[in-house]
């Protein structure tokens, strides 16, 4: 940081798209006691992150925020009384800076929305709020986890955990469904992974996935899943579609097993399934994810360590090109990360 004289950052002045995000330069902050000033070397974007913008976010969103929730970085200064890091120590941060275990307490602490997020040079953290990242990872491949990992981590372990053998069905191929995949795969669960694209079904296999379903040349998938489970359903289901799949989610999950609702991927709601009934007939959990708290994501971590996992990773844009990578991100044509390497 010693040449560093302004902290360039992208805002969001209009909620008009990508297009409503402006770049903007501004002085350093500088950490007060126990609060950690971070270098930030690469973000990874997720679906939030062209929802906020584009105004279909259902949460609160601040005035002029900072977008982003997903980095890694370097730790350049330190405020008095920080015990946790020191300078030059590379740090990932928590998605929600005020859930440090336990269930989210409420929408107010979440980056990228309700405060400020990460797609600018430094940001100032508090010390709680912030991880050690594994070794093996670069920078790039450290700022993957945050929200797409911890909402997979929790899916698969926060309620009720997976076992080897049991099997995970994911819908889709993006950043939160291709790192379930991973999880489950290094857990020894068999994995379904449902995409539209034959080349996206190629790579989750290679990613470990047990089978694939194209589901616009099957769009009765839920009647694949019960013929590749031999009629009993998946254990556990990812669903990131929301209430227009919602039937077929059930129609695929085994009895007594977990539904867990991730995104909202499908729009405007078409359906209006009878979701109680369809609980009790199957006697599934339906549970929605929040991400996670700090909790689980240092156990993900140390999973991710232990196994030397590394994310996929579609695309790496530059800095300069944020609105671009939005953009990019907004088409859907990506499996897996799309990262913006903000320093070198």
């Amino acid at each position: 940081m010693a040449n560093a004289q302004s902290n360039v950052a992208f805002r969001i002045k209009e909620f008009t798209g990508p297009k409503g995000i402006v770049k903007v330069e501004e002085p350093i902050s500088q950490p007060r006691a126990h609060e950690v000033l971070v270098r930030i070397h690469a973000v990874s974007l997720n679906f939030r992150d062209f929802a906020i913008p584009s105004g279909l976010y259902p949460f609160p969103i601040k005035d002029n925020v900072v977008p982003g929730s997903d980095m890694a970085g370097e730790v350049v200064s330190v405020g008095e009384g920080v015990e946790e890091f020191k300078i030059g120590d590379r740090v990932t941060a928590n998605f929600d800076q005020t859930n440090w275990y336990g269930p989210q307490r409420n929408w107010h602490g979440a980056l990228g929305a309700p405060i400020d997020g990460v797609l600018q040079q430094y940001r100032v953290f508090h010390e709680i709020g912030l991880l050690y990242v594994p070794k093996h990872l670069t920078y790039e491949e450290a700022s993957c986890w945050p929200c797409t990992g911890v909402t997979a981590w929790n899916a698969l372990f926060g309620s009720v955990p997976i076992v080897p053998g049991q099997t995970v069905l994911f819908q889709g191929t993006g950043g939160v469904c291709m790192t379930g995949l991973q999880l489950a795969h290094a857990m020894g669960a068999k994995t379904i992974i449902t995409s539209s694209s034959d080349q996206k079904l190629e790579l989750a296999k290679k990613m470990g996935a047990t089978h694939v379903i194209n589901y616009k040349k099957h769009p009765d998938w839920d009647k694949v899943v019960e013929e590749l489970t031999d009629g009993e359903g998946a254990d556990h289901v990812f669903d990131v579609v929301g209430v227009n799949e919602i039937e077929k989610c059930f129609n695929s999950v085994k009895q007594g097993g977990v539904i867990s609702t991730i995104g909202f991927l499908g729009g405007e709601q078409k359906t209006h399934p009878n979701v109680p009934l369809l609980a009790l007939t199957t006697g599934a959990i339906l549970r929605g994810i929040n991400v996670g708290p700090k909790q689980l994501h240092e156990d993900l971590l140390r999973f991710v360590d232990t196994n030397q996992l590394r994310p996929h990773i579609d695309k790496v844009f530059p800095f300069e090109q944020t609105k671009e990578a939005i953009e990019y991100l907004s088409k859907g044509q990506h499996s897996g990360k799309i990262v913006i390497k903000v320093s070198s």
